[in-house]
């Protein structure tokens, strides 16, 4: 699994709790992999704008045609506006039907980085 640095959110995250949501997109075909690609590095670069974002990591198994994100987020009105801008929302509508998309989330009563990616990780096993 490939995955990226830590893309820090508009505020640091310190001893407060958290949501964390963990994207997993499943290509069907390998050829979308650098489009779908190129589209989160363009979403993750407008990361420190984010109202109640406080940071993902993109991650990858390209061989498995498989991609996503782990993000920290103050809570879930943060992450539903997110979910809800035009430029979200043109990706997630020009990707539609190319794949299986699942995702999920949780609380955490602090950000551990250590501890998040590892449940992310489980999650994506």
């Amino acid at each position: 699994m490939l995955r990226s640095s830590w893309t820090p959110g508009e505020v640091p995250v310190h001893d407060v709790p958290v949501l964390v949501s963990v994207t997993d997109f499943r290509l069907d075909r390998l050829r979308d992999l650098p489009g779908v690609h190129r589209e989160a590095r363009r979403l993750a670069a407008h990361w420190p704008e984010l109202a109640g974002a406080y940071g993902m990591w993109l991650w990858a198994v390209p061989t498995a045609r498989r991609c996503g994100a782990v993000a920290v987020w103050r809570d879930t009105a943060a992450l539903h506006g997110f979910v809800g801008l035009p430029a979200h929302t043109a990706v997630m509508r020009a990707y539609r039907g190319r794949g299986t998309l699942r995702s999920t989330t949780w609380h955490a009563d602090v950000f551990d980085p250590d501890a998040v990616w590892a449940r992310a990780r489980a999650e994506l096993s």
